[in-house]
C-alpha cells in the first residue's frame, strides 16, 4: 500500500470512529416519535444537521446554512457559487448535509465531488461515505445503506440505489463517470483554488473552460445542480472568473464578520472577539481577505509601503479638486470608476472613490451625492474621456439629471495616446517621493480598497482590472498641471507653521 493510500485510509477510519463515538440513539423512542423526527428532518435542514450530525453541529446552524439548502432543493438546475468566509462550514454543507438532505427527501442523487486533485477529492467524498457507513442516527431513521462490493475510495453506491458518489480530480477527464443509465445530477467543486492556481491565470482559465465545457455537460435531464464552495481571498480566482463568465449564476456571499463591530455572521459558533483577534494576529488586510473575501494584492510596483493614509486638509482649503470617471457601459466585466483627487501645494490627496461593477447611472449618482455634501464654495471639476461620449453615456447623464433636477459640471477631455500601462506607471515617482496621500477617513471604504487593489495589480503583463488606476492617473495628471512653481521653492519654516501644517495634514 502506498504511503498516500495508507494515510487516506487512516483519515477515513478516524472519521468512522468520530461518528460512532459522537452519535447516540434514544432507546425508548416510540414509532410515532421516530416518524415525527423523520418528517421534521425532511422539512427542516437546520434540524437535520443538528440532530443527525452532532459531531459536526457543535453549534447551532447559522441562518445562511438552511437558506442555501432550501435554494438547492427548490432549484433543480441551480448554479451557485458558495462564497462563504473561511470556517463557515461551506464544505460540509455542500458535500455532505445538502446532498443527504436531498436523499432523505426521496431524491435520487448522483454526486460528483471535484477536488484540487484526485486524492483530495477522495478524502472529501469520504465524509459522506463515512456517514452512510457509521452514523447510527442516519441508519436508524433512514435505513442502513452500506453495500459490500460497491464501497471503494472515490466511488460508492448505497444499498437502496438512490445515492451514488464519485470523486474527480481537477482537470481530469470526466469520461466514464456515467453508471449504466445514471448520470451525475449534483456536482460540487470544492476548494479548487490554491496559491499555485492563484498565481497562474492561464491555469485558472483552463479550469473555468473545463468546468463549463467538460464537467457541466456530464449532467442531463431535469436535475442538474452545481455548487462551488470556496472562500475568495484572491483578486483573480477560478470562482470569480466563473462569476464573470456566467453572470446568470448565483453568488451566495457571506462575509464572516462585520469589519466595524467584529460581529460574527455565525454568532453561535464565534464570539465578538474571535475575528478581532485574527486582525491583531495576522493584520486586518490578511484577515479580511480570508474571512470577508476582500482581495489583497501584494503589489510588485505599487506596494503596500507606498500607500500613505493621513487626515486631509479641510475640503475648502484645496487648490483644486478633480473627479475623473472611467466609464464601463455594461458594468458586468469592467468597473465604473470615479476617483476624486485634491491638490494642496505639491501634494495629491485621494479624497473619495467609487469603483463598482454597476450601471453608468450609479456612477453619475455618486458624483451628485458627493457634491451635495460639499460647502457651497467648493467646486469639483468632473471629467470623462471624450472617446466615451456617446448616446448611452448622454442618456445615462440625462436620466440622473432629471432625477436630481440640476445639471452636473461634467466635461469631456481628450486622453494621451500613450499606452495605458505606461501612463499609470507615471504615478510611481509621485508615490516614491511621498507626494500622494489617501484620506484617512476612507480606510474602511470598500470602493477605495478595490481601487488600491487594482493599482497594486499593475505590473508587466497584468491581466487584472485597471479602471481605478486609469481614473487615478487622469485626475493626477490634470492636477499636476496646476502646481504652482513656488510650491517647489525651499523656504525657512517657523515653528508655528510646522504646528499648523501638522494639524491640517494629519
Amino acid at each position: 500500500m502506498k504511503v498516500q493510500d495508507k494515510l487516506a485510509k487512516e483519515i477515513y477510519l478516524k472519521k468512522l470512529r468520530l461518528i460512532r463515538d459522537g452519535v447516540l440513539i434514544n432507546g425508548n423512542e416510540t414509532r410515532q416519535e421516530k416518524q415525527a423526527i423523520v418528517e421534521r428532518c425532511k422539512a427542516d435542514p437546520a434540524f437535520f444537521a443538528e440532530f443527525i450530525f452532532p459531531h459536526y453541529a457543535t453549534s447551532r446552524c447559522a441562518p445562511f446554512h438552511p437558506r442555501l439548502a432550501k435554494k438547492v432543493i427548490r432549484n433543480k438546475r441551480c448554479r451557485i457559487l458558495v462564497r462563504w468566509g473561511r470556517g463557515l462550514a461551506k464544505s460540509i454543507w455542500c458535500n455532505t448535509i445538502i446532498p443527504l438532505w436531498l436523499w432523505i427527501n426521496q431524491e435520487k442523487v448522483f454526486m460528483v465531488i471535484i477536488g484540487n486533485n484526485n486524492d483530495k477529492a477522495e478524502i472529501l467524498l469520504g465524509d459522506i461515505m463515512a456517514e452512510f457507513e457509521a452514523n447510527p442516527k442516519l441508519m436508524h431513521y433512514f435505513g442502513e445503506q452500506f453495500l459490500q462490493g460497491s464501497w471503494e475510495d472515490g466511488d460508492f453506491r448505497t444499498k437502496d440505489g438512490r445515492f451514488i458518489g464519485k470523486a474527480l480530480g481537477m482537470g481530469q477527464s470526466p469520461l466514464g463517470l456515467r453508471r449504466g443509465g445514471d448520470r451525475p445530477n449534483y456536482i460540487s467543486c470544492d476548494d479548487l483554488e490554491d496559491k499555485d492556481t492563484a498565481r497562474n491565470p492561464k491555469r485558472q482559465d483552463e479550469i473555468t473552460h473545463w468546468i463549463a465545457n467538460d464537467v457541466l455537460p456530464l449532467m442531463d435531464g431535469d436535475t442538474m445542480r452545481y455548487v462551488h464552495p470556496n472562500n475568495d481571498p484572491w483578486a483573480r480566482s477560478i470562482q470569480n472568473q466563473l462569476e464573470l463568465l456566467h453572470p446568470s449564476w448565483e453568488v451566495d456571499l457571506v462575509e464572516a464578520y462585520d469589519e466595524a463591530t467584529f460581529q460574527p455572521a455565525w454568532d453561535d459558533k464565534y464570539d465578538e472577539y474571535y475575528y478581532q483577534k485574527w486582525e491583531t494576529d495576522i493584520g486586518a488586510l490578511a484577515a479580511r481577505a480570508q474571512f470577508n473575501h476582500k482581495h489583497h494584492t501584494e503589489g510588485k510596483i505599487f506596494t503596500d509601503e507606498l500607500i500613505q493614509w493621513a487626515k486631509p486638509p479641510r475640503i475648502d482649503k484645496f487648490d483644486l479638486i478633480v473627479g475623473h470617471w472611467d466609464v464601463a457601459y455594461s458594468g458586468k466585466n469592467d468597473y465604473n470608476a470615479v476617483k476624486v483627487w485634491g491638490l494642496k501645494g505639491r501634494y495629491f490627496w485621494h479624497l473619495k472613490a467609487f469603483c463598482k461593477q454597476c450601471k453608468m447611472a450609479d456612477a453619475i449618482r455618486f458624483m451628485y451625492e458627493f457634491e451635495s455634501e460639499l460647502p457651497a464654495n467648493v467646486i469639483v471639476h468632473w471629467r470623462v474621456e471624450s472617446q466615451f461620449w456617446n448616446d448611452p453615456v448622454r442618456d445615462a447623464i440625462s436620466l440622473v439629471e432629471k432625477e436630481m433636477k440640476r445639471p452636473l459640471n461634467l466635461v469631456k477631455v481628450d486622453r494621451s495616446k500613450a499606452n495605458k500601462y505606461d501612463r499609470i506607471l507615471t504615478l510611481h515617482p509621485y508615490f516614491q517621493n511621498g507626494r500622494i496621500y489617501y484620506s484617512y477617513h476612507e480606510r474602511a471604504n470598500n470602493d477605495m480598497l478595490v481601487g488600491i487593489s487594482q493599482l497594486k495589480g499593475i505590473e508587466p503583463g497584468y491581466r487584472t482590472h485597471d479602471d481605478g488606476p486609469d481614473a487615478d492617473e487622469s485626475s493626477i495628471s490634470e492636477l499636476a498641471a496646476y502646481i504652482r512653481t513656488e510650491a517647489f521653492e525651499p523656504r525657512i519654516t517657523a515653528a508655528s507653521d510646522i504646528h499648523r501644517f501638522s494639524n491640517n495634514r494629519y
